[in-house]
């Protein structure tokens, strides 16, 4: 019925109506608001703050440090301050930045695919003797982490590493990150292809790269052709894994979307087959998806993970294909599960060459200066030039002949990097913790240290593959999610009620053989000081109550939460 001209209708309450602003995606022409990250990266590009470490901060020192430069783009170039000493992990999240920083630096090396010669090694020693106060950690994306560092030794740092072919650059910050590789790619004698010419080029074409160098967030990548999917790719940005194609051959499966943080997800498939030679044209089309397409307004949705939620595996690979490869992908075969439970590399094993690699393992990956000088010394009295670090804090020496590989096996020995680790030693990984962190709440190293002895006292007939990834916070740097036993630091009560050092624990996480997450049990959480007890009781359990042949994984999903407590 029309309303009557002469008598208006009665008005109606006007409704707010709130403009979405969108996701901050460039493509989509969301430029604005910007958070403080998006303001400092459009103010200045994070590579040109080198200009500046070199012909003003390391001459005028830490105080004339701009803030967006300390806390902001320095990241570009590898450096964090690290956490003032004696701060305790209940003022992690009280305290202002500024209150929190030290004047000194953690300072990361890439080592894309964990390549290292001799020299380079001996390289990263020294500089840490004579920088670092000794500091060297293996981390579990196969770089090595300094601290101590002061601003005005960066240049020269620099100077040291770029003459034997490192670098720092972009090891940190919202860049695309080291890329990960098999360690030993080129000479397993099971490789199903060599991706190290693609790790290659992609460093050649997009690692400081201005095209690049200004992404939503961190972008992190993995490539390796082992069967034992020695990557951890289920967790990564961009994965290629190596697979036959009944077809063509060898090429990668493409993986994306992976990550952990306080917002877990497994990477997904994309169904495509990619040859080796187009692994980095599918990369540059993969990082430029997320540059452009990628979530800028909220740093809590910023990683490429949210984005492949969001659009699922088919919208991803068609915007590949259309927009930015202009060419279909074939599509490939899944990669098959692995025959092996650890896939570290750690031992004696042969080369395709006839050689041998052995791989070996420092404690929660904290090594030094002069250790790390004293391996690059025994590999070469040994007659290697090259060594490995690997994304479980391991290492690798290879090419040793049979009659040398007895010899080495020793001499690592001494320094207590053992190539027959007990499964503790073995499968513990830590990540820095609130020794240096400052996200951290708790101690992860030491702890981690004395957990594997204490273990290998109490159950030395423990002779299971076993991961226990000890976190400093719940950002997951040590993945704690994906692990049998993944401890996330916390404050918690201990029984006369006051605040300690703790871990909320989670329990079945697992790479590789049925890739998911670990499960929570209500309200179980341990102190520092219980921690040897509750990992002794639990694994105890576990021998009592398995099945034949069963994982601790599979295990601890359909455990009761009795036996898990």
């Amino acid at each position: 019925m029309a309303a009557n001209p002469q008598k208006p209708a009665a008005a109606t309450p006007r409704r707010k109506v709130s403009r979405h602003r969108g996701e901050g995606q460039w493509a989509a022409g969301h430029f604005t608001p910007l958070n403080g990250n998006e303001q400092f990266k459009k103010d200045d590009d994070g590579l040109n703050v080198r200009t500046r470490i070199e012909t003003i901060y390391s001459k005028r020192g830490f105080d004339s440090i701009d803030p967006n430069d300390l806390r902001g783009r320095m990241r570009w170039w590898g450096l964090y301050t690290q956490r003032r000493q004696g701060i305790d992990g209940g003022k992690t999240a009280i305290l202002e930045p500024e209150e929190l920083d030290d004047s000194y630096f953690m300072l990361r090396v890439r080592i894309d695919g964990g390549r290292l010669t001799t020299q380079q090694l001996r390289v990263i020693g020294e500089i840490s003797q004579e920088f670092a106060r000794g500091t060297a950690d293996i981390t579990d994306r196969q770089n090595v982490q300094y601290h101590w560092i002061r601003i005005e030794d960066v240049p020269e740092i620099w100077n040291r590493l770029e003459a034997v072919g490192l670098s720092t650059t972009e090891a940190c910050g919202d860049t695309p990150r080291v890329v990960i590789g098999s360690p030993v790619a080129g000479i397993a004698e099971d490789e199903i292809i060599d991706g190290s010419p693609a790790i290659d080029e992609i460093q050649r074409r997009i690692i400081g790269n201005k095209a690049f160098s200004n992404l939503p967030r961190k972008f992190k990548s993995a490539i390796s052709g082992s069967p034992l999917l020695d990557v951890a790719h289920e967790i990564n940005d961009i994965a290629f894994v190596g697979v036959d194609h009944p077809e063509h051959g060898p090429g990668f499966d493409l993986w994306v979307g992976g990550g952990l943080s306080t917002n877990p997800k497994i990477g997904v498939r994309l169904g495509a087959w990619v040859p080796l030679d187009e692994v980095p044209d599918v990369y540059e089309g993969v990082i430029s998806i997320f540059r452009d397409y990628g979530y800028r307004r909220l740093r809590t949705r910023a990683r490429l993970k949210f984005l492949v939620a969001d659009w699922g595996a088919e919208k991803f690979r068609q915007v590949l294909e259309d927009e930015y490869l202009g060419r279909k992908l074939v599509d490939g075969p899944a990669p098959a599960q692995p025959v092996e439970r650890w896939r570290d590399h750690v031992g004696v094993h042969r080369q395709k060459d006839g050689r041998f690699y052995v791989g070996f393992a420092p404690r929660v990956g904290r090594v030094d200066g002069a250790t790390l000088t004293k391996i690059a010394e025994l590999a070469e009295a040994h007659g290697s030039g090259r060594v490995r670090t690997t994304v479980e804090q391991k290492m690798i020496v290879l090419d040793v002949e049979e009659a040398q590989v007895e010899s080495l096996v020793e001499a690592l020995e001494a320094l207590d990097l053992t190539a027959k680790p007990s499964p503790f030693r073995r499968g513990t990984m830590a990540c820095t913790g609130i020794e240096y962190c400052k996200l951290a709440i708790v101690e992860t190293k030491a702890r981690g240290a004395s957990l594997i002895d204490e273990l290998e006292r109490r159950i030395p007939d423990f002779d299971e593959p076993i991961t226990i990834n000890i976190n400093g916070c719940p950002n997951a740097c040590a993945r704690i999610q994906v692990a049998d036993i993944g401890l996330k630091g916390q404050l918690v009560l201990d029984d006369k009620g006051e605040q300690v050092e703790g871990f909320q624990v989670h329990l079945g996480g697992a790479l590789g053989l049925e890739a998911g997450f670990g499960r929570k049990v209500r309200g179980l959480k341990v102190t520092s000081e219980e921690l040897p007890d509750y990992v002794e009781r639990v694994l105890k359990r576990f021998q009592d109550e398995r099945e034949d042949g069963e994982r601790f994984a599979t295990w601890a999903a359909r455990a009761s939460e009795e036996a898990l407590s």
